[in-house]
């Protein structure tokens, strides 16, 4: 004989529950005034402007209840993750019936009156947005923009042994690239050491105005597909409320039992081999108990219940009596008391303190957030005799210091490397003498650096990168993303989405601090001359300074010292996106560690020893940001100085390029008064960039000396060619950066000419030289900075 999980009583409390959710939401969505209904509803009790999403949200508040159940039962940690964040009105509810919400919002207090602020607020001016966004208690993800719900849920795992993460997918949400690659996160997940997903694939069939190409497939198929996927799906079909609740109730059980299982065969029994884990299929109608028909067309269980059902009741009063009718339809009488508060045998029914899913810590990792252990960087020093001496590869000497961040870090299990595949493409090698690449699918002899924990993730898909370092920093963690310069551009969107949430939460002062999303681009624009023009695409940066200027930091470290000092800083610093620009390949370095320090320190300054105008007032300035940039100035600042003598030249280097905006602007930037005594009010200023010279001018159009700096940069020009003609062809060389000096220097005279007729000369001679020998002229190669003092 069969036993229901559900005794009648339970049941019939969850489903007083979930109908008081969906009260709240339905509430959220239309009422103005008038909470519980104490009187007949009028127009005036509806808002003018009807904003919100009902189709995903009564599934949500249907997951939500029945999670709180086996979070009791199981005294499960647990987080909820709501993919179709559209459904904002569910998690806000639901943190309201179970308290925290109250608990940060006093003024939404539990009683009539707050009940009809929490309703006002929602997608209303002043107040709230209406998607599960940083506002909200619990949320990690707002899902505004759909596709990255499991990457974050996985993030937020790695290194969390008991955490559960619910992760509500929508079936249009699941459409996306990044959601169909997320599936695959399943062999990244070391049953030891980290917790677990719990994906619920929300099937309730459809988009906007679309059906979803997943319900629209057999049921056969779409369990071949997760299958297939490496999952094990459990099915809850339906729209009988008594008969769904027992199902699900049933199915959660299970799942909850078999990952218990899992992790008892890993932890316990030492059984490594790659688990199928659980995750459910939530089949159900489409703004599930919402009204049936509005204007004679159906509306339960089709794409017309995504948004808000009855749109009109100002001009339709038919409209006004659903509305009413569809309140009154989940009994608020039985669920509330005279008050407004939740019945207490209703309440009941939520996790207590830190359990309920709102006011988990996990939700809020600034709270959990550790400062990392940190090798002191001065220790990796790159030997600089002289400026330009050799050097191995900037990020070659970062790799070390990483490594040992890792090392000191090992114990507390709070920092990860995240790239696509290409860590050791990077020069970051050394990562793996300390830890291994973190891989639960199949090894074979050949392979290297695989295990199933590591603290390095990699998957060739920047998206799951992203999202799930996203997670792990949300989460309370520290982590770096290393990747190609050209292809970071794939997460521009993801990058948009977790800046608007650091600038939201830095306002909010609940929301602890997060660590910083870090990001190394490595295998630049300027040395892609291997791979040709689809690799060569610098302009991450400007796309990341659109964001707000307490948020985004941009840094060009000149050379391997420089880079450890500001690797060291962005690692110790919080909420911001932090991005960093560095090469792999050999490159001349300029600074010692005491002299990095203080230029990265200051962000940018005049280098005295390339400078010769210490005692006058200087005739031009050779400015540049980047590593390529830095040699190829050095080295026109040394054809200038051998062949023009009498000018005075000051060398100004840039390391935090935000220093360049006004103060005004940026916190970062320079005040006009420290800009003009570096810059001067009026000499030409010759600007080497490493990005889209266009930058340059958008950041420093406000300031006097504008008119005078002329910017070389990436132009859009390139190809499979040598490093140096990579700089030619974009009028960024040595010999084009004199060349601009002299046109600007009318006192050069005819010395001027006569070298700028050489320069030109020169390259005709290394075009017909590499086009010969397939390489840069040995004077390109083998140039040094040597200058007689």
């Amino acid at each position: 004989m069969k036993t229901n999980t559900l005794t009648p009583e339970l049941l019939h409390k969850i489903d007083a529950y979930w109908r008081a959710a969906n009260y709240l939401s339905v509430g959220q969505i239309y009422l103005y005034d008038n909470p519980l209904l104490k009187r007949p509803l009028t127009l005036a009790d509806v808002k003018h402007m009807l904003l919100g999403h009902w189709g995903t949200t009564p599934g949500q508040n249907f997951i939500y209840a029945h999670l709180n159940r086996v979070i009791k039962k199981y005294d499960l940690d647990m987080i909820y993750v709501s993919g179709p964040g559209h459904g904002g009105p569910a998690v806000v509810g639901n943190t309201y019936l179970e308290g925290t919400y109250s608990e940060i919002y006093p003024n939404i207090s539990q009683d009539e009156a707050g009940l009809r602020k929490l309703f006002l607020q929602f997608s209303f001016p002043g107040g709230i947005p209406s998607h599960a966004s940083p506002e909200t208690p619990g949320s990690i993800h707002e899902g505004g923009e759909l596709g990255y719900s499991l990457s974050h849920s996985f993030g937020a795992v790695f290194d969390n042994p008991d955490l559960v993460v619910a992760c509500v997918v929508g079936d249009g949400e699941a459409e996306t690239g990044p959601l169909a690659t997320a599936w695959h996160s399943n062999k990244f997940l070391d049953p030891v050491t980290d917790g677990v997903v719990l994906p619920i694939l929300h099937l309730n069939g459809y988009k906007i105005s679309n059906p979803t190409l997943l319900a629209r497939i057999t049921r056969e198929e779409l369990e071949q597909l997760l299958r297939g996927y490496g999952w094990t799906p459990y099915f809850v079909e339906g729209h009988e409320p008594e008969l769904m609740h027992e199902a699900m109730a049933m199915t959660l059980d299970l799942a909850v039992e078999q990952i218990k299982k899992i992790q008892e065969e890993a932890r316990i029994h030492g059984n490594l081999t790659r688990p199928r884990w659980p995750m459910i299929v939530l089949k159900s109608p489409k703004g599930w108990t919402g009204p049936q028909v509005v204007d004679g067309l159906q509306i339960e269980g089709t794409f017309r219940a995504h948004q808000v059902p009855l749109s009109d009741p100002a001009t339709h009063p038919e409209h006004l009596k659903q509305l009413e009718d569809w309140l009154k339809s989940y009994r608020p009488e039985e669920l509330f008391d005279d008050h407004g508060r939740l019945k207490s045998e209703l309440a009941e029914l939520a996790p207590k303190g830190k359990r309920r899913m709102g006011a988990n810590p996990h939700a809020n990792g600034g709270s959990l957030l550790r400062d990392l252990r940190m090798p002191d960087f001065r220790e990796y020093e790159e030997n600089v005799p002289t400026p330009g001496a050799h050097g191995v590869g900037d990020t070659r000497v970062l790799g070390p210091f990483l490594r040992d961040v890792a090392k000191l870090n090992g114990d507390q299990r709070n920092f990860r490397v995240f790239g696509p595949d290409e860590t050791l493409s990077n020069g970051l090698e050394a990562l793996f003498e300390v830890t291994k690449r973190q891989w639960d699918a199949a090894t074979v002899p050949g392979d290297e650096f695989l295990a199933p924990a590591g603290l390095v993730m990699e998957m060739l898909s920047e998206h799951q990168c992203e999202g799930w370092l996203e997670g792990y920093l949300l989460t309370g963690r520290h982590g770096v993303f290393n990747c190609y310069e050209a292809f970071i551009h794939i997460v521009d969107s993801m990058f948009n989405q977790h800046a608007k949430w650091l600038k939201i939460t830095s306002h909010l002062p609940w929301r602890r601090k997060i660590a910083s999303l870090n990001y190394l681009l490595a295998s630049h624009v300027w040395r892609q001359d291997h791979n040709g023009f689809t690799h060569q695409d610098p302009g991450f940066i400007d796309h990341v300074v659109n964001k707000k200027a307490e948020v985004v930091r941009v840094y060009l470290p000149p050379d391997a010292n420089c880079l450890l000092s500001v690797m060291d800083h962005c690692l110790r610093s919080r909420h911001y996106v932090n991005v960093v620009i560095a090469g792999k390949h050999p490159s001349p370095q300029w600074l010692t560690m005491d002299a990095a320090v203080k230029h990265c320190t200051e962000g940018i300054g005049i280098w005295q020893w390339a400078s010769n105008d210490q005692s006058a007032t200087p005739d031009v300035i050779m400015a540049c940001c980047g590593d390529v940039p830095t040699l190829e100035t050095l080295a026109a600042v040394s054809i200038l100085r051998k062949h023009l003598p009498e000018l005075k030249i000051r060398v100004v280097n840039v390391v935090d390029l935000m220093r360049l905006q006004p103060q005004s602007e940026h916190p970062h930037g320079l005040s006009d008064g420290d800009f003009d005594g570096l810059f001067t009010k009026d000499k030409p200023i010759i600007f080497a960039f490493h990005a889209y010279p266009w930058l340059i001018h958008r950041l420093t159009y406000r300031r006097t000396n504008h008119a005078n700096i002329h910017v070389r940069g990436y132009k859009e020009e390139g190809t499979i060619t040598t490093p140096f003609d990579m700089t030619v062809l974009n009028d960024l060389d040595r010999f084009h950066l004199v060349m601009d000096a002299i046109h600007r220097l009318p006192q050069t005279g005819s010395k001027g000419a006569y070298l700028k007729q050489q320069l030109q000369d020169k390259l005709i001679e290394h075009k017909q030289y590499i086009d010969k020998h397939g390489e840069d002229m040995p004077e390109i190669r083998n140039w040094k900075w040597e200058i007689d003092k």
